[in-house]
């Protein structure tokens, strides 16, 4: 019988769930780690969930500022190049995977918006966030540290780390102050396609100021390359295989998650998408439409209308027979440009990755 002090297991568990643990045994890893648990740091997740990502503190150095060029100047760019674009204020730009990959974050200004977009490699997902709350500008890093294999971020006023996929602080002393980055719509998609849609987009350099293979496929090649996940996860699902991709978003209260958060997560497996170009579904008492292109993009708008499975994508026609341009921000009606349906943001995302966070996820396949 186990005494008054519990198991050896769960003395186990309590010690690697104190912060003078956690720290004491990443700061031989990197000291600067120290700094994300001192004494009584609040959590919002189990400390002993947390992993280290096999580097330090900037370890996967994030771009700040890059370099960005017109679509007609980026001649290292072929058309199946994979790419994750989006639109700001009318303002296009595009980040291809054989970049973002090898740095995982890139501090950017797109359409006057200040963002951070986030590529956790080992999910599957980039998250493009704002990185001003409430008038409050972060500036964020990469923590070499990761919570159910999503990466963790940290910001450089308080060292507080942030979840990724939630856009949350979830140890440091601005967990529980309701602060959420707000996120922003974005694409996932052939570089052909991107600059034929938004011929004045630009697009990152090669004129990184660092050395790395940036040729197509490079980055995490042998991870990308087979259904093993390189970090545990505290559970998975076996409707679909762990790196099978989906388009991820919530279903939030009748308003487009960004600003909002809660409600019900879904996910859709993209394959099924890929065989119906317009997929109209209902979730959480609302109804969307999912509009993917040839090249994988795909758009998800929240609606009052019916649209029937069609094959074209550009602009789609309702149960009426109206029709409706398909746009970055909205479907926008073609006899009455005032009538809009709006764009709720969403991301690709490897089916283990979002499983993890989101258990209770409502998923759509084949």
């Amino acid at each position: 019988m186990p005494g008054n002090g519990g198991s050896g297991l769960d003395r186990t568990i309590r010690i690697l769930n104190t912060p003078h643990w956690k720290g004491t045994v990443y700061a031989q890893i990197d000291p600067r780690m120290r700094a994300f648990f001192p004494p009584g740091v609040k959590s919002s997740i189990r400390l002993d969930e947390i992993d280290w990502g096999g580097v330090t503190v900037n370890g996967i150095p994030p771009l700040r500022q890059p370099k960005t060029t017109p679509a007609h100047d980026a001649r290292y760019l072929k058309d199946a190049n994979i790419v994750f674009g989006i639109v700001i204020n009318g303002d296009a730009r595009a980040y291809p995977k054989r970049i973002l990959g090898w740095h995982e974050m890139a501090i950017d200004r797109v359409g006057g918006v200040d963002l951070a977009i986030v590529y956790c490699t080992l999910c599957g997902t980039v998250i493009p966030y704002e990185s001003t709350v409430n008038g409050r500008a972060f500036r964020l890093w990469t923590s070499g540290l990761l919570y159910q294999s999503n990466k963790l971020m940290f910001d450089e006023d308080t060292n507080s780390l942030w979840s990724t996929v939630e856009g949350i602080p979830v140890v440091g002393s601005l967990v529980g102050s309701g602060l959420r980055l707000t996120f922003r719509p974005v694409v996932t998609t052939t570089w052909k396609e991107w600059r034929t849609a938004h011929p004045q987009t630009t697009v990152l350099s090669l004129e990184t100021d660092f050395k790395r293979d940036y040729s197509e496929g490079a980055a995490y090649r042998d991870y990308f390359s087979h259904d093993r996940l390189m970090f545990q996860v505290s559970c998975t699902d076996n409707r679909l295989a762990n790196k099978a991709e989906v388009l991820t978003f919530r279903a939030v209260d009748g308003a487009a998650e960004g600003n909002t958060w809660g409600g019900v997560p879904i996910a859709i497996e993209a394959s099924f998408l890929r065989n119906k170009p317009v997929f109209t579904f209902d979730a959480a008492g609302q109804r969307f439409t999912v509009v993917t292109s040839p090249g994988g993009a795909n758009r998800v708008y929240r609606v009052s209308a019916d649209f029937p499975a069609q094959r074209t994508v550009n602009a789609i026609r309702d149960a009426q027979g109206r029709t409706w341009q398909v746009t970055e921000e909205a479907l926008v009606a073609a006899h009455d440009p005032t009538q809009r349906f709006p764009r709720v943001p969403a991301r690709r995302a490897f089916w283990f990755g979002w499983y993890a966070q989101h258990p209770e996820t409502i998923l759509i396949k084949r």
